[in-house]
This record gives structure tokens, C-alpha cells and sequence, in this order.
């Protein structure tokens, strides 16, 4: 008897694990709600918003909340380790965001990447330089063609950073986090330049990151870190459907002053606040791709009972042709306003910042 054509779909050994999970509910990959805020400890939290996970469509729910009195935003209840592993899962590595829709696709082009770059010019050139959350070390490949003498290493907490060592982008990879001591431990005073790009975002304890960045830098070297900015106006007015709410991944969501404040108060000079350059022109393609990848006739993912009928898979492939030019038209005008959005206060969607270490 010749096998059933949809045997090997069904019994996908990832979904036959994914149902497994599942069963289980979703509410223990939760840690318990807290009632002050992680980064200034007041108690004057008001929540945010609600959403369940617009990238991946997998099951569950999340919260954002905001502290009344610093600003700063974080996901309560916060997942746990599990939590964060389970929904990071499958996230198509083809992509370096794990991104397969372009319009949702926030990284940054190898020209864009040359000028990050560029803006260390300025302070000599760097004897060695580590880029933290790296992922395939896309930044550290074009920074190379500016810094052609720089040794550049990567650090992710992920295997990609590996393989980025072999395909000749980077000359050391670690794997982990700098709140690991036997991470920081490893790199104490190695670098002139240590770059952190949206990395504070996805980890559990930005502060901590931050001291690990700090400790891995000399004294005099320079620590660049950028963010998205939660004071937006296109974070208020999309609410989930901003990108860069990103949930359930994006943990923390930290205002400039409150980082201008954190790196001051552990002895760095900040040389640059840059809220205009960093802007990413994609706020309303993205909230349209979000938003229409809801309406959508869900695609086939491990994580569903069972794969979607060869009807719906048609459907889903007629309605995703017929709105992508929508997509293309809100991408279109994401790009005509960008110069307006980069020079308007509030307007732009991401924040830099250039700080020296001065203490040893």
C-alpha cells in the first residue's frame, strides 16, 4: 500500500513536539507579574498594550506595560527562559531577522551598515571592535570596508555568530550573553569599540548587558548603542501593530534619557544622542503587513494540528498577491516621509547613542 501523501506532513516530528508543548498551555512560560518597574522601581505602572504574536502566529498573549514615572516600557509577565526559547524557535534563518516578508524586515542594507560604521571615524582608527547580538555579523562584514585594519568579533546568543567565523565576516565568535560573567569574564578590556544594535531589546536584563558591554571595553574606548524609541509618535498611534513593539520577543523598550542616565552614572561621557539618522522608514508598511498577515488564511507552521487544506493554502496565495501591492504603496510612502520623520522631533522610530568609557 503506497503511503499516504500527507503522512509526512502530518506527522512532522516538529509538530508531533509542538502539540506535545502545547497541550501543556502556554501560561507557564510566564514568569509571575511584577508590580514595580524593572529600571527605576516605582510602582506607578499603567499597561501599555495588549498583543499575541504578530510574526509567527504562535499561540498566546502578551502585555506591555509603562512605568508613569521613567518611561520605560517592559513585557509583564516576562517570559522565561523556556518561554523566550519556545517563541524564538523556527524563526526562519534564511533571513538574519527571521523575517520572511520584506516589508517586516528591519535590517539594515550593506551601505547602511558602511555608515554605522562611519560614525567612529572620527575617533581614530579602532584596534579591535565587538559587535554584540550580531547574529550572521552582516554590520562587522561592511564596517570592514571603513575599518580595513580593525579586528572585529561577535557575540550572539545564538550558533549563527559560528558561523559568521566561517564565512569570513568576523575572526572570533562567542556565544552568549555579557550579562554572563563567564562570558565577561573572557573579553574584560579587549575592545576599543563595542556596538550593540536593538540587542537591549530581546534581553531579559538590559542594565546587566550594559555593564558586561562596559567591562569588555578599554578605558577611553567607545560604546555605540541604538534602539528603537518608545516615545514614537508611530508607537502610539499603531500600538501593536508597530513593529518594533515586537512581541513576545522584544522584552524591554528604553527611552534615550534613561540610558543617557544609566551610562553617565557608571562613569561614560556621552558624546552623541542621534534620534534623526537611525529612522527606519518602514512604520506603516510594517503595521500593513502585520495587520494583513492577521486577515490572511493562516500558512502551514509546526506549531498548527495539522496543515491547511490545498483550499485555503490557494486562498491564502490569491490574497497575499492581491494585497501586497498595498504593501509596496504604504512602503512607497514610508520612504517619501522618512526625510520628514527624520528631522521632526517624535517622529523618528529609532535612537542612537556614542558614549566614551572614562572610568577603568
Amino acid at each position: 500500500m503506497p503511503p499516504l501523501p500527507y503522512a509526512p506532513e502530518v506527522y512532522d516530528p516538529r509538530r508531533i513536539a509542538y502539540a506535545a508543548e502545547l497541550a501543556q498551555g502556554t501560561e507557564r512560560f510566564h514568569e509571575p507579574r511584577r508590580e514595580d518597574c524593572p529600571w527605576c522601581g516605582s510602582e506607578r505602572l499603567r499597561t501599555r498594550l495588549s498583543a499575541p504574536d504578530l510574526l509567527q502566529h504562535k499561540p498566546g498573549s502578551f502585555t506591555l506595560d509603562q512605568c508613569r514615572d521613567c518611561g520605560h516600557t517592559f513585557q509583564n509577565p516576562r517570559l522565561t527562559a523556556a518561554g523566550l526559547a519556545f517563541y524564538h524557535r523556527d524563526f526562519d534563518e534564511g533571513d538574519p531577522d527571521g523575517l520572511a516578508d520584506p516589508a517586516l524586515a528591519t535590517r539594515r542594507g550593506h551601505r547602511r551598515h558602511r555608515d554605522d560604521a562611519r560614525l567612529l571615524r572620527g575617533l581614530g582608527e579602532p584596534e579591535s571592535w565587538l559587535d554584540v547580538g550580531t547574529g550572521h555579523a552582516h554590520f562587522p562584514a561592511a564596517a570592514r570596508e571603513v575599518f580595513p585594519y580593525t579586528s572585529f568579533d561577535g557575540l550572539d546568543p545564538t550558533e549563527r555568530v559560528r558561523r559568521a567565523v566561517c564565512e569570513e565576516r568576523i575572526e572570533e565568535a562567542h556565544v552568549g550573553h555579557l550579562a554572563d560573567p563567564h562570558v565577561t569574564a573572557r573579553l574584560r578590556g579587549r575592545y576599543d569599540v563595542v556596538s550593540v544594535f536593538h540587542h537591549l531589546a530581546h534581553v531579559p536584563d538590559p542594565r546587566a548587558e550594559l555593564r558586561g558591554a562596559l567591562t569588555a571595553l578599554r578605558p577611553g574606548g567607545h560604546l555605540l548603542v541604538e534602539l528603537p524609541d518608545p516615545r514614537c509618535l508611530f508607537a502610539l498611534l499603531l500600538g501593536k501593530w508597530w513593529l518594533p513593539h515586537g512581541q513576545p520577543r522584544h522584552l524591554h523598550l528604553i527611552p534615550l534619557c534613561n540610558l543617557r542616565a544609566e551610562l553617565e552614572s557608571r562613569g561614560c561621557t556621552v558624546l552623541v544622542t542621534d534620534r534623526r539618522t537611525p529612522h527606519t522608514p518602514n512604520d506603516l508598511s510594517a503595521a500593513l503587513a502585520l495587520f494583513l498577515a492577521r486577515l490572511l488564511p493562516p500558512a502551514d507552521a509546526p506549531w498548527r494540528s495539522a496543515p491547511p487544506s490545498a483550499l485555503r493554502r490557494g486562498l491564502r496565495a490569491l490574497l497575499a498577491a492581491l494585497t501586497s501591492p498595498l504593501v509596496d504603496a504604504a512602503a512607497l510612502v514610508d520612504l517619501l516621509l522618512s526625510p520628514l520623520l527624520r528631522h521632526v522631533p517624535g517622529l523618528s522610530n529609532t535612537y542612537r547613542i556614542i558614549a566614551r568609557k572614562d572610568t577603568p
